[in-house]
């Protein structure tokens, strides 16, 4: 039997304890990396990273312009349905409209025989007027005859009772100018200060024509601003009452961000500051131009219909946040990416520039969102109600 060589144990022995080298040396460069990694992101945070407040608590919000009847009737026709393009003014509902028309006849025609009547109280005054200058004259003639009979009495030449008839016609000249000048009076407290246009019942027969015609005009409902249609109810032949509401219009080009932060990231945070916005529907390949509008004066738990009540006894504390109102910059990112109204989104508020302020300043002077899509309605009516009035003037 051999005997072990020694030359192989002691190479052995030598080679033994290289794992164990091997494995410092990995766990000594792991621990270099990390320390490294960790003076990389506290140099990154400090001038960089602790600039931003980001959350992916946030969503698409927009106006929903609601399209709703505001008289009582049957549908007849619909314009649109979900998903259509609208442009402002576009009918959207078609009411029947055959009991408005015949409301609008009737006070076509109430207007009409008001203008006559009226004009008929203006020649009343001017009638009044030529009895009252026929009173006079009668008046002026009744004086004469007794003055002159009143000097022929001192003579004798005529008896008494002559110059008492005299006297009784002259009283009864006088009874006669003051009822015609009482009749004047009150025929001409008729139409004092006015024409036949700006008489008061020539005025209340106009409004009730405008009334009518805008009941009238109200029987087609159009779309009050540019969008798109979403959450039409309304069906033909149903009958509709003012203030249903039977679809809406959203304007996707003029949608914000409500972004939820917590309470503890809005230190630094200002009205102004630029926001970098992405979208989960089309992911970190595109980001949206947006800044600061306002920050929330409430929490959304204190306006909630049922408030938290803190003041008891197994009261725990949770972090708050506050919705923040973010806008677009960039309209022409809308066209090309569009959002719908709900989408989630993720937001990071760039905290560099702090020179605008934590609430707004100044009140706004200009509507925040209006149409005039109805504002030509009224101008209409008046067009119509002053061809009526010139209709029925007789050349006056």
């Amino acid at each position: 039997m051999s005997s072990p060589n020694p030359n192989t144990a002691d190479t052995s022995a030598v080679q033994a304890p290289a794992p164990n080298n091997r494995r410092g040396f990995l766990l000594r460069l792991l621990l270099v990396v990390l320390v490294l990694a960790a003076i990389g992101w506290t140099a990154w945070y400090f001038l960089d990273g602790r600039w931003y407040e980001g959350t992916d608590d946030a969503y698409v919000n927009g106006n929903i312009v609601q399209i709703t009847p505001r008289i009582n009737g049957t549908v007849i026709s619909i314009g649109a349905d979900d998903g259509d393009v609208v442009k402002k003014g576009d009918v959207m509902v078609q009411l029947d409209r055959s009991d408005a028309d015949v409301e609008l006849q009737r006070a076509a025609a109430n207007l009409a025989s008001t203008v006559r009547r009226v004009r008929g109280l203006y020649s009343t005054v001017q009638g009044a007027q030529a009895q009252v200058a026929v009173e006079k004259v009668a008046l002026q003639k009744a004086q004469a005859d007794y003055n002159r009979r009143r000097d022929l009495a001192k003579t004798g030449a005529i008896s008494a009772e002559e110059l008492s008839h005299a006297l009784d016609a002259l009283t009864a000249a006088q009874s006669a100018l003051t009822t015609s000048q009482q009749q004047l009076q009150t025929n001409q407290v008729l139409v004092d200060d006015t024409v036949v246009a700006s008489h008061p019942d020539v005025k209340a027969a106009a409004a009730q024509y405008r009334s009518a015609y805008l009941d009238d005009v109200r029987t087609t409902m159009v779309a009050p601003v540019t969008g798109y249609v979403a959450k039409r109810t309304v069906q033909v032949g149903q009958r509709v009452q003012p203030g249903a509401a039977l679809m809406a219009v959203v304007p996707l080009h003029e949608v914000w961000v409500d972004a939820n932060f917590k309470e503890t990231q809005l230190t630094q945070m200002r009205i102004g500051q630029s926001v970098e916005v992405t979208a989960d529907v089309y992911g970190s390949a595109v980001k949206y131009k947006a800044q600061v509008q306002s920050l929330g004066v409430g929490t959304g738990s204190a306006f909630s219909l049922l408030p938290a009540q803190n003041a008891t006894g197994n009261w725990i504390k949770i972090v708050q946040r506050i919705p923040v109102r973010v806008v677009f910059t960039d309209p022409s990112q809308l066209d090309k990416y569009p959002l719908r109204i709900g989408m989630s989104l993720n937001t990071d508020v760039n905290l560099h520039d702090q020179n605008g302020p934590m609430l707004s300043q100044t009140p706004r002077t200009e509507p925040l969102f209006s149409t005039d899509v109805y504002n030509h309605q009224l101008v209409d009516a008046n067009e119509k109600i002053a061809q009526i009035i010139h209709e029925n003037m007789g050349g006056r």
